[in-house]
């Protein structure tokens, strides 16, 4: 693929699933790829990035070795995603974001760093799992302080739902997990309470869990901690 083809793909957003429905857990706003956004694309692409496919990933080709693997959800700067990582070498991380800025920032840093057990993809997260996670295949999917949507009208837009969580659920190995972290407590309170009622999860700590030692603080939670907004944890398993 040449840089033109490469540099369109990477700035095209389309929503497949849903459509009917009309809601995005997400807005987008600057979509213009500066010339530096250009070189790190051109640069590390094709090495630590892929593309939406209608068809199941081969991790084992994807990674080349067949460590688990584990999804994050929306990895904003993906600051989290790197030391993750790093910190957990013996998984491998697929990103998936639709922001630009934060896309090429992580992109970047890997490649920088080279932090090989990464691979991102900039599309809308529901289409991926839906078209090339297999189901049963997964180790754990993080989602790190996911868009609240303060405003009761916006609260459909938010990620987590039960549509979305069962979802999750379906693509988890058995003993799998999903790790969310917030600083919106009425939102943590939202999903223990849908977490409930999906008959493939279990809660192992009845309500929110203690932190890992491996997640790193980030700017954002720091942001929160100062403010006074309690971490709520949450960590569920594939019965």
């Amino acid at each position: 693929m040449d840089n033109k083809e490469l540099l369109e793909r990477i700035n095209r957003i389309e929503i497949r699933d849903g459509k009917e429905r009309g809601i995005k857990s997400y807005v987008l706003r600057n979509n213009v790829i500066s010339p530096k956004a250009e070189a790190i694309i051109t640069k590390y692409m094709n090495d630590y990035g892929f593309f939406f496919e209608d068809k199941m990933l081969d991790y084992a080709s994807l990674f080349g070795n067949s460590n688990p693997v584990v999804i994050e959800i929306g990895f904003g700067m993906g600051d989290t995603t790197a030391e993750v990582a790093i910190r957990r070498p013996e998984y491998n991380y697929i990103g998936i974001e639709v922001f630009l800025h934060g896309f090429v920032n992580l992109l970047g840093e890997l490649g920088r760093r080279s932090i090989e057990n990464v691979r991102l993809i900039r599309f809308n997260a529901v289409d991926v799992l839906n078209h090339m996670i297999p189901d049963g295949s997964v180790e754990g999917f993080h989602i790190f302080f996911p868009d609240p949507w303060q405003k009761k009208r916006h609260h459909k837009r938010r990620l987590m739902n039960p549509e979305f969580l069962h979802l999750l659920a379906t693509k988890l190995r058995k003993g799998g997990y999903v790790y969310m972290v917030t600083d919106w407590e009425e939102y943590a309170e939202e999903v223990l309470e849908i977490s409930g009622e999906e008959n493939l999860l279990s809660n192992p700590f009845g309500g929110f869990a203690p932190p890992v030692t491996w997640r790193p603080i980030t700017k954002f939670e720091q942001k929160g901690m100062e403010s006074e907004h309690p971490i709520n944890e949450i960590w569920l398993e594939k019965i």
